[in-house]
């Protein structure tokens, strides 16, 4: 008999969690996992599913006004805050039974409650000790708020989800993918928005134009964005809410969200006292195979605050399994791992920005492309898309490829495929386009554009 009761012991059925824990019961081993609120993890319940779809409802509105210049038109428009609320609810108990199928169906024994590592080989949960040969921390991330005066009026992103009514005003506070996106939503919900970020650019981790033409395709569409601006205090007034800046301007709204980051969830793990290290941020420190500082523990998603994106949580779940129950000797391969930004327009992108090509010693071409796609010639809108490819001068490959515009995350997974296959820019050429697609100008780019 097993001096452990579980082989493996996962905090969190998040996406990591439940990847690692279905491919390790695959594998023959005893998994528990323990979770203290909602199966799926952040993306599924305040994160990637919900925000996609309030996206979605989000686009309706230019979508009914681009139909104007096709020859509809419509009366009596309106939109429904609680409908939309009781929709995206019914998707998310729905994906939540899934996962409970999945992991009842390995064989994975789900155990409701807050998780705390009182040893190398041991979790409590309820009071109650189980043992395990190994632990998965896969804890996930939640949003920071700020620290300043009134910030007790602030929501984050987690909020936005469950809010009562629709707001009539909101000021959002930040200028990454987080804020872009819910700037976007709001403004296409109808509500006044501004968008306010201390910097000088959106998106300041990818490349410069995706963030300075975003910039003025949502300024197009209605964002007032405040760049170099912070808020040092918020006040209330009445049912109003002032926020009130370093020049002491106040900017008024109804909701202020702030989407100024995410920090690891490590606090009251007990993670530290039995010799996990952490970073700073309180990141779970892990080596090349996900293994802490303590053999028997170890760590993927958000958590290890790598790359903060659902498919490299699967990724990294997978091979956690793979080595400890498989035998497996792959390592996690960060290179080439496309990312979308579900803002108005969507912004994709894979492989390295400009900026990140030159300093790693490439020399390159650009090329780069802005042009208004056959649907808005008569629209009308004024929207417009952005596609820019960055190449290895030496040896021709294609090292970064990017993107602004509808759908844009839709047509770069393709993409994503030919950076991972290192093609040359002459093998983008020598590729048929789609007529008439936006993708095909990534395949007739030819003039070379200056720095």
């Amino acid at each position: 008999m097993s001096e452990y009761e579980f082989d493996l012991f996962t905090i969190g059925a998040g996406s990591g969690g439940i990847r690692a824990s279905r491919r390790a019961a695959a594998f023959g081993a005893r998994v528990a996992v323990a979770e203290q609120q909602f199966l799926g993890g952040t993306c599924v319940n305040i994160g990637c599913i919900p925000k996609k779809l309030f996206s979605y409802a989000a686009h309706f509105h230019k979508d009914f006004e681009d139909a104007h210049g096709y020859g509809w038109s419509f009366d009596r428009l309106s939109f429904d805050w609680q409908a939309l609320l009781e929709g995206k609810n019914r998707e998310i108990e729905r994906l939540n039974g899934v996962y409970d199928k999945l992991l009842t169906q390995s064989g994975v024994e789900l155990i409701m409650g807050r998780a705390k590592v009182t040893g190398p080989h041991t979790v409590e949960v309820g009071g109650r000790t189980y043992t395990a040969r190994h632990i998965l921390v896969a804890t996930g991330s939640s949003p920071t708020m700020p620290d300043i005066e009134g910030a007790q009026y602030c929501i984050s992103s987690d909020d936005a989800f469950y809010l009562d009514k629709l707001p009539r005003r909101v000021v959002v506070v930040g200028g990454g993918y987080i804020a872009v996106e819910f700037a976007s939503i709001f403004n296409g919900l109808g509500v006044d928005t501004t968008l306010v970020y201390r910097g000088d650019r959106v998106l300041k981790h990818f490349d410069a134009d995706l963030g300075n033409f975003l910039a003025e395709q949502m300024a197009l569409r209605g964002v007032k964005i405040r760049f170099n601006t912070e808020i040092h205090k918020i006040e209330r007034e009445g049912e109003a809410l002032h926020c009130v800046t370093g020049d002491n301007e106040r900017l008024s709204c109804d909701t202020v969200l702030s989407a100024t980051g995410r920090l690891p969830n490590t606090k009251h793990l007990g993670l530290e006292e039995i010799g996990v290290g952490l970073a700073p941020n309180g990141a779970v420190m892990v080596d090349q195979t996900f293994q802490t500082a303590v053999p028997s523990i170890y760590a993927v998603g958000d958590v290890i605050h790598r790359m903060q994106l659902t498919p490299v949580a699967l990724a990294e779940g997978m091979l956690v399994a793979d080595h400890l129950f498989n035998g497996g000797t792959e390592h996690m391969d960060y290179s080439g791992i496309p990312t979308a930004i579900f803002s108005h327009p969507n912004v994709a992108t894979v492989g390295m920005s400009e900026a990140q090509a030159i300093e790693s010693g490439h020399t390159i071409d650009l090329y780069r492309s802005v042009f208004t796609p056959l649907k808005h010639t008569v629209s009308r809108s004024g929207e417009k898309v952005l596609l820019k490819l960055i190449v290895e001068r030496e040896t021709d490959r294609v090292l970064g490829v990017h993107m602004v515009g509808d759908d844009a995350g839709e047509l770069l997974q393709g993409f994503a495929v030919a950076i991972k296959c290192r093609a040359t820019k002459a093998q983008f050429d020598a590729t048929i386009g789609i007529h008439p697609t936006i993708a095909e100008e990534f395949v007739t780019m030819r003039t070379k554009v200056a720095p």
